[in-house]
């Protein structure tokens, strides 16, 4: 199986037929294909440009194929139409040999359906050569929000959704959320300083340098550096992209504290109040699903942390009534709406009903863990979605439902603040993820 079979294999793990195949998402799917094929690194390296962009680009390339297959485009095989994808997105967006480009596809179509379709394949490949269409103009669109998204390949729902939320920044944003997110680390500094980590990275050939804005993380270029050697980093640092670090960042966990960390997940915000604390103070993590909660303890113990773990759902009764904690993080369970740039598939898989449904979801935990905070402490919430749905009407329904205020952001943060007094990353913007982070105080 060459590469460019590897990315069909792995755009169909993605797409698969309804009840026919495991569904994955595009890491997972082109990991167990490039390694079942077995392929060289440069090969591995030529199936994930494909597989990736082909599918974060899918809207776009239905649109430049469908003047070429019109109607047929519903009844053509679904292998043949993500082999057509991937030969326009290679011959559109990369630097490709144009007669090996229709060779090796209309060879693919061969294997994956018959003659006729392979002739089809040939022939839309060869008439798109030969009309060159340009990439989509403004002009031919009655509706903005529909330009966008077949421009930048997002659903017009998503476009508009920016729209509302960010105004003029809205090009801007679906353009850059077809941009390489940026790589990220954080580092514990109760094992080593931010500065020794860069001189650690850059004698492996690495370049780090300090965020601008968060304390103690690390903007890195070199992102499969990163995932081959966190496990051997001993909980030394971590990888975590810039903006999931901020939520702590903005808590500011001090030594001596209780702190009470919600919906932990895999538990990188767990180390990061765990590295603050220093050995002072207690945590205790709560987290819904028991395979996430045992990597998460497996975690904080290689990286030497001592914290509570409580498998549960932070909405029910799992805290004692009159258990309180200085400070609170709830990293509520969202639409991921912010980080579809790092994730090919995420923009498809996403519903436009998500942030009404989890909005319930993240008001239920907030109702629950508002009284575990002593009075004069803090509760930040965070999400990584910039859905109102999930962020300024949860917030504004939780300060007129309970006894808190905005509290006060931290300097480096203020270029992010909102007129309400919140956090809020747009996506995509200088390779970060959309996040939005709310400071509460108990009165």
């Amino acid at each position: 199986m060459n590469a460019r079979e590897t990315a069909l294999a792995a755009v169909r793990d993605v797409f698969p037929l309804p009840g026919v195949g495991l569904e994955r998402g595009a890491q997972e799917a082109l990991d167990y294909r490039a390694t079942k094929a077995n392929l060289d690194a440069r090969d591995r390296a030529f199936a994930t440009e494909l597989a990736y962009g082909a599918i974060t680009m899918r809207r776009t390339l239905d649109w430049y194929l469908q003047p070429f297959i019109g109607e047929r485009a519903a009844q053509l095989p679904p292998a043949i139409r993500e082999i057509l994808r991937l030969a326009i997105y290679e011959l559109v967006y990369t630097r490709a040999d144009e007669h090996a480009t229709v060779f090796e596809f209309v060879n693919l179509a061969k294997r994956h359906g018959h003659k006729g379709v392979a002739n089809l394949v040939n022939a839309v490949l060869r008439s798109f050569l030969r009309d060159r269409p340009p990439e989509p103009a403004r002009e031919r669109f009655d509706d903005e929000d529909d330009y966008l998204g077949t421009r930048y390949s997002l659903p017009t729902w998503m476009v508009r959704q920016f729209r509302a939320v960010f105004g003029p920044l809205t090009e801007t944003i679906c353009a850059a959320l077809n941009d390489p997110a940026r790589a990220a680390a954080s580092v514990n500094t109760a094992v080593c300083s931010p500065e020794e980590l860069i001189e650690r990275f850059a004698a492996d050939g690495v370049t780090a340098v300090r965020s601008s804005v968060v304390a103690n993380s690390l903007l890195v270029n070199d992102a499969a550096y990163l995932r081959r050697n966190e496990s051997s980093a001993a909980g030394a640092w971590w990888t975590q992209s810039e903006s999931s670090a901020m939520p702590v960042d903005v808590l500011n966990p001090l030594p001596g504290e209780a702190i009470l960390d919600v919906c932990s997940g895999r538990g990188n915000k767990a180390l990061q109040i765990g590295a603050r604390l220093a050995g002072e103070g207690t945590e205790l993590c709560i987290e819904l699903e028991p395979r996430k909660a045992k990597v998460l303890q497996t975690r904080l113990e290689a990286a030497g942390m001592a914290a509570g773990v409580v498998i549960g759902d932070a909405s029910g009764e799992l805290l004692a009534p009159d258990q309180r904690f200085d400070r609170a993080l709830v990293d509520a369970p969202c639409s991921g709406i912010g980080v579809i740039g790092r994730h090919p598939e995420a923009r498809w898989k996403k519903q436009p009903g998500d942030g009404e449904r989890l909005g319930r979801t993240q008001r239920a935990i907030l109702d629950r863990i508002a009284p575990a905070v002593h009075e004069g402490g803090a509760l930040v919430y965070a999400v990584c979605s910039t859905d109102p749905r999930e962020t300024t009407d949860v917030i504004a329904w939780f300060v007129n439902h309970h006894n808190f205020e905005r509290g006060l952001i931290p300097a480096p943060y203020e270029r992010f603040v909102t007129e309400q007094g919140d956090v809020l990353i747009p996506p995509g913007i200088e390779g970060r993820d959309g996040f939005f982070i709310a400071r509460l105080e108990r009165r």
